[in-house]
């Protein structure tokens, strides 16, 4: 096989390897429906637009109402912790038992209406869907992510059950002793035993047989669900987004890092948001990875408005000139073709186009190809000749793009292979030759072709029917 035949053989295996060919679009790369934007651009932030009778509504009524909703939050405080205070007098500070008799019988409803008072005098209206299961039925309520003061209108909707909660909030005063009054399963930051004996102490009220307080309603797992725990969590997770009437994505606090890294790189907050969970399990990258390519799509989108990188700032970054080729590979990157590439568009171009086409075996072939006269460097003019034929511009400048690549004035093999794997973008615009060379030797004659002489890898950029000359033998 001749070295074009070979050339040919390694860059069908390229995503998108039809990228160089004259008049055909390249095929986009999947659309798998895991892949697709997110249905919210940003869970984390509420951008609530009030018009002027609403500010002047909220003026004049906060003026009256919020001395009032105050003072009332503040008398039912103090009947709370005083209830909370008789209902745990004389407890262990650790609670091995439940709070058994008249305690519970008369404290309980009594603490569960002043939460229900408290949240209304606060302005929360509390509506709660569907049957309260009974605590044999079961017995676990979980409530996630357990960081705000939501979590207390949850609680109180449920009826006040035991929750999981740090030692130290119990030591908070006023509020701790009412927390104590639910009986929390308490957890150690400081123990490392503690999500074990946390875990233990769940298991044992769960069983208890209806002693603890429960902890609500009931989704019944299918027998696919009972053995898969991740799939069971999913379909209560769109149960709960199909009651709320709210889209669910797959965000995490790892997206929070990536969008305060965004902030700090000047870029709009928003551009961090990638659902890194579901993104780093498809693509296999980890969280290094990912921020590193945060760190070079800010230096690609820094000079953009709304921190979007567009056809100019593409061809900027990379040193080339705007044409068909590039156009072509952008369009490999734009998913919702909007004209546009985004922060997660950029990260699955990379990670399903180019880094597919960085193999050991893609780089040895396309430096043989740069390689003119195969003495095992590459000059400035054999990059220019090879790079003008690519991407069909002529009068191509390429001599800020080689400094960047050569150490002095030719590009040894390792010189190219590590800016091929540093700079993955160009792997694309690297192996369109190889699609050129190929098409051109396939469009010969067969006894041409059949010859054991080899097509120059010199293809001049003003007429490839030109480049049967100075051939060369493998």
């Amino acid at each position: 096989m001749n070295r074009c035949a070979d050339a040919r053989a390694v860059a069908a295996t390229v995503p998108g390897a039809d990228v160089g060919n004259a008049g055909l679009r390249p095929p986009m790369v999947p659309r798998q429906a895991s892949f697709f934007p997110p249905p919210v651009l940003n869970p984390f932030v509420q951008q609530t637009r009030l018009g002027v009778a609403r500010r002047i509504q909220i003026f004049f009524l906060g003026i009256i109402l919020l001395p009032i909703r105050a003072l009332l939050v503040a008398i039912i405080l103090l009947l709370s912790w005083s209830l909370a205070a008789i209902s745990t007098a004389c407890c262990p500070e650790k609670l091995t038992h439940p709070i058994t008799g008249w305690k519970r019988k008369i404290t309980h409803p009594v603490l569960k209406f002043l939460g229900h008072a408290m949240f209304f005098s606060m302005g929360f209206v509390v509506t709660v869907k569907g049957k309260i299961a009974t605590p044999l039925e079961a017995p676990i309520f979980v409530v996630a992510p357990h960081s705000t003061f939501f979590d207390g209108i949850a609680c109180v909707a449920a009826g006040l059950p035991s929750i999981v909660s740090r030692n130290e909030n119990v030591q908070v005063p006023l509020i701790g002793r009412i927390l104590r009054a639910l009986q929390p399963v308490l957890v150690s930051r400081v123990d490392p035993d503690s999500r074990k004996n946390t875990i233990n102490e769940i298991i044992r009220r769960a069983t208890s047989g209806g002693e603890w307080p429960q902890f609500m309603p009931v989704q019944v797992p299918s027998d696919e669900e009972r053995s898969d725990p991740v799939l069971f969590a999913s379909t209560i997770r769109n149960v709960m987004a199909e009651a709320l009437k709210i889209p669910v994505t797959d965000h995490t606090y790892e997206d929070c890092r990536l969008m305060i890294s965004a902030g700090q790189l000047t870029l709009p907050m928003e551009a961090g948001l990638v659902e890194f969970t579901k993104i780093s399990r498809k693509l296999k990258l980890d969280w290094d990875g990912i921020r590193k390519h945060l760190d070079e799509y800010a230096a690609i989108a820094s000079s953009s408005k709304g921190g979007r990188i567009g056809i100019e700032e593409f061809a900027e970054y990379l040193k080339l000139p705007v044409s068909d080729v590039l156009r072509q590979l952008f369009a490999l990157f734009d998913r919702n073709h909007d004209g546009s590439i985004d922060f997660r568009e950029y990260v699955i171009g990379l990670a399903v186009l180019c880094n597919p086409a960085n193999t050991e075996e893609i780089i040895q072939v396309a430096f043989k190809l740069f390689d003119v006269d195969e003495d095992g460097f590459i000059t400035e003019e054999e990059f220019s000749t090879i790079l003008q034929a690519s991407l069909g511009v002529p009068d191509l400048d390429v001599s800020g793009l080689f400094k960047e690549i050569a150490q002095g004035d030719s590009v040894s093999y390792e010189e190219f292979k590590s800016f091929a794997l540093k700079h993955p973008e160009y792997a694309k615009i690297f192996t369109t030759y190889l699609d050129l060379q190929t098409c051109h030797v396939f469009s010969l004659p067969k006894e041409v072709q059949a010859t054991p002489s080899v097509v120059s890898n010199k293809v001049s950029p003003e007429s490839h029917e030109e480049s049967t000359s100075d051939k060369k033998d493998d």
